[in-house]
């Protein structure tokens, strides 16, 4: 039967594994979503729908750096990049 000094020993060991896979998942996290900006780039777009789509770029730079990542972070870009898509289009097709 293990001793109470090898019981608090394995229970921090684990802790401390769960608390690093908590971290790996956060920054996977975080990382996914940072990649997410790739698709808010407006460089290579012409200058009207330039206009229209740095607004969407700079929201989606501003919620990454001040909102914690997480699933509702995630939720939040992939609407405002489909927000962005949709204003990108009107603005290629007015009334389209």
């Amino acid at each position: 039967m293990p001793t109470a000094e090898e019981m608090q020993s394995e229970f921090q060991k684990n802790v401390a594994r769960d608390i690093a896979r908590r971290l790996e998942a956060s920054e996977q996290s975080k990382n996914s979503e940072d990649l997410m900006l790739k698709w808010f780039a407006f460089d290579h777009l012409a200058d009207p729908l330039r206009e229209v789509s740095i607004w969407f770029s700079t929201l989606a730079q501003r919620i990454v750096s001040n909102v914690d990542a997480g699933p509702e972070r995630t939720v939040a870009l992939r609407k405002l990049l489909e927000a962005k898509d949709a204003a990108v289009r009107a603005k290629l097709y007015p009334g389209g």
